[in-house]
């Protein structure tokens, strides 16, 4: 009873956060404006509450929706499940196909991850100090070979998985027009595997965004090595961000 009550208050808050303020919703259309067209199929990995599906859907693009956690699949479900321009997959995105352990912070939704080493890396870290991962699940797992396979080829490819952004990278095997991946000052190294994947794929130009502030920080493109010492001198207070790639 006390977890599902966990769940829920988790839940509320990660809706009010995400949907509670108008600037939000107006600064995520005009950031993925950049990338997204009418019509586009765009891949939302770690949909979360789906904030970035509704940002999507203004837009006027396709959706699938990628998202392991039952409850928030749920959400997901009841907020688009009758837009036929949504597709949800229940699914964790990794580098092979199979099964991959999700650990659940039912407190925070939000920081749910498939890797076992960020739930180490925010061990004792600086704000991260209340976060903990009570719950274990089996989930499938597939790739993004595979979504590209089931569902075509997209325009964009949204990916916040909580330190897996490196893995989910891995099962890519060739670029699409743009992406976007979360990087975490707990886990700098993620981040410099996630671009090392993307300029092996031949992506060449680099922009980034901190925390929810949907403006890009350089304001000009960058390479790949030029973004790994941006995110190396990074104060750990800068807590987390987004890097946006293009060919």
């Amino acid at each position: 009873m006390l977890q599902r009550f966990r769940t829920l208050k988790g839940v509320v808050a990660s809706l009010r956060t995400y949907y509670g303020r108008r600037e939000h919703r107006v600064g995520l259309d005009r950031l993925y404006g950049r990338f997204v067209r009418s019509g586009d199929l765009v891949f939302d990995v770690g949909a979360h509450v789906g904030d970035r599906v509704g940002a999507f859907r203004r837009l006027g693009a396709r959706v699938v929706a990628v998202e392991p956690q039952p409850q928030l699949v749920k959400v997901l479900a009841l907020l688009y499940g009758r837009d036929r321009a949504v597709t949800i997959e229940p699914v964790v995105i990794g580098r092979t196909d199979g099964f991959a352990e999700m650990l659940i912070n039912h407190a925070n939704p939000t920081v749910s991850t498939a890797s076992a080493d960020f739930v180490a890396a925010a061990a004792g870290a600086p704000g991260w100090e209340q976060e903990t991962w009570t719950e274990r699940l089996e989930i499938t797992m597939t790739t993004l070979d595979a979504l590209i396979a089931r569902h075509g080829v997209p325009a964009f490819i949204k990916i916040d998985v909580e330190g897996f952004e490196a893995e989910a990278l891995a099962g890519l095997s060739a670029p699409v027009a743009a992406l976007s991946f979360e990087f975490t000052t707990i886990q700098r190294d993620v981040a410099v595997a996630a671009l090392e994947r993307c300029a092996a794929l031949g992506y060449q130009k680099f922009d980034a965004s901190l925390g929810e502030s949907h403006a890009f920080v350089h304001g000009a493109w960058q390479t790949a090595e030029q973004m790994k010492v941006w995110i190396a001198g990074l104060p750990q207070e800068a807590n987390s961000g987004d890097v946006y790639a293009i060919r």
